[in-house]
């Protein structure tokens, strides 16, 4: 058998933590067996089903490197499947048509509140031996309701939770098509997952109840029902349902923030999964340790500083080709040309030990790729005093005599003016950190000007100085 999961997201909003995990638990589980990972658009619900929210989902699933193996499949594309199915049910005794008015349904559910029992259709059109039918109303469009076994049990072998075992007694029959001929949700997922040869479902557990439901479905139609997977909810790190302030973001939101795609991979897997005591897997060992055995049945809790942790250790040691491109886009998306500075690997190399995310590090490299514009008011004041602007001068006379402009030249340079003067690295280091870079944190000083190079830091420098006379004279 070839395995083949699906992710089938509703179009109402964007790709959710929630959905991206569920997206990657399918990926993963497919791909280790060798399997196919298909992509289902469930857009069924006009009203609120947008084509923003359904490229939100292509982009968020682009940007994790999910990737379909075959178009994606839209269900408003497939009603004339739908309606050939519930044509074959209605033939074959498996459907029946109700003629219910919205207002023999509420006063029917309003009496089984009075006499406590559970609120449910009453089966008052569904055809049986020897029972004679209400007279068919006119003016009245009927839905289609599946005829649910009356009796026996829906045993789910559920691949996370265990077994989990219903009554048909409890289960009620299902409206399978609106009375204006539209299917409903249930039915469609059950034609779906059926036509695309879905081996396993994995979904969140709030669609338990639905899952006895189709699989009676499927058994109708003489379908062998997959294999089901529910993964238990995340919560916030308080335990509390997760929400924005726990980090319940749409994925691109994560981007933004400085996430690599591989980082939150990893940081969702281990939502819930475990392989021993490792923490961070490269995308290939998912695929290999990738089981059900080690998913937890308990929700998993969202705790944003060990995102940050993940991110960090893949931005110490991933490929520059992989961060060279997320670099970019973060540099453009705040306005800087990546070819007005020093080359993108370059900077990583300088900032990747000291920032958490690509956003912290565009940040601290803007000063890189742009003119100055001034300076923090805080690390100025401190460093860039009349003494400061001194050692600013003779330094850059010494600076501009360097034969060579290299990390090397530049630390010798700079640490023997520092001799030279009797003073501590730290002394000179400061002022010209702020003078170059327009605040007081930057990389090792060498590095930084062998990155800024030489005509921007002399020019820095001299601007530095004449600031530092400028204000002299404002307050003389």
């Amino acid at each position: 058998m070839t395995v083949v999961t699906r992710f089938a997201p509703s179009p109402t909003g964007f790709l959710h933590i929630g959905g991206a995990r569920t997206a990657l638990f399918s990926y993963l589980y497919a791909k280790r067996h060798g399997g196919r990972f298909l992509l289902r658009i469930e857009d069924t619900d006009r009203e609120r089903s947008t084509q923003e929210a359904v490229d939100a989902i292509f982009e968020g699933m682009a940007w994790l490197g999910l990737k379909s193996d075959v178009e994606p499949i839209y269900q408003t594309q497939r009603f004339d499947r739908y309606r050939e199915v519930i044509a074959q049910m209605l033939a074959a005794g498996t459907a029946y048509r109700c003629y219910c008015s919205k207002e023999e349904l509420e006063q029917m559910r309003n009496e089984q509140i009075a006499r406590k029992e559970k609120p449910r259709y009453d089966g008052r059109w569904r055809p049986e031996p020897g029972k004679r039918l209400p007279p068919v109303p006119e003016g009245v469009q009927p839905v289609v309701r599946f005829r649910n076994p009356a009796d026996g049990q829906v045993v789910i072998p559920d691949l996370i939770k265990g077994e989990i075992v219903f009554d048909n007694a409890e289960l009620d029959d299902l409206i399978i098509a609106r009375a204006d001929g539209t299917p409903t949700y249930n039915f469609c997922v059950v034609v779906d997952d059926w036509d695309m040869g879905i081996t396993h479902v994995i979904r969140g557990d709030d669609h338990v109840n639905n899952t006895p439901r189709q699989i009676n479905i499927l058994k109708a139609l003489g379908a062998t029902p997959p294999q089901y997977a529910h993964v238990s909810m995340i919560l916030g790190a308080d335990g509390t349902k997760l929400s924005k302030r726990h980090g319940a973001l749409g994925v691109m939101e994560y981007r933004a923030m400085g996430f690599l795609p591989e980082a939150m991979l990893n940081y969702l897997v281990r939502l819930g999964w475990s392989h021993g005591d490792q923490e961070l897997f490269t995308r290939q060992e998912m695929i290999e340790k990738f089981d059900f055995d080690h998913v937890s049945a308990s929700p998993a809790r969202f705790d944003m500083e060990k995102a940050y942790w993940v991110n960090h250790q893949y931005l110490k040691t991933a490929p520059l080709d992989v961060v060279v491109p997320e670099f970019d886009w973060h540099l453009r998306r705040m306005g800087l040309d990546p070819a007005q500075g020093p080359r993108l690997e370059d900077v990583i190399l300088a900032q990747r030990e000291r920032c958490r995310t690509l956003l912290e590090m565009a940040e601290k490299s803007h000063f890189f790729y742009a003119d100055l514009t001034g300076y923090n008011e805080k690390d100025a004041a401190k460093h860039l005093t009349a003494d400061a602007a001194e050692l600013l001068e003779a330094l850059a006379s010494v600076l501009a005599g360097l034969p060579a402009w290299t990390a090397e030249a530049l630390h010798a340079a700079v640490n023997g003016f520092a001799e030279s003067r009797g003073l501590g690295l730290g002394k000179v280091a400061q002022p010209i950190r702020v003078a170059v870079a327009g605040m007081a944190v930057s990389p090792p000083i060498d590095q930084t000007l062998a990155l800024l190079g030489r005509t921007r830091t002399l020019a820095r420098l001299t601007a530095a100085v004449e600031h530092v006379h400028g204000k002299s004279r404002a307050n003389s």
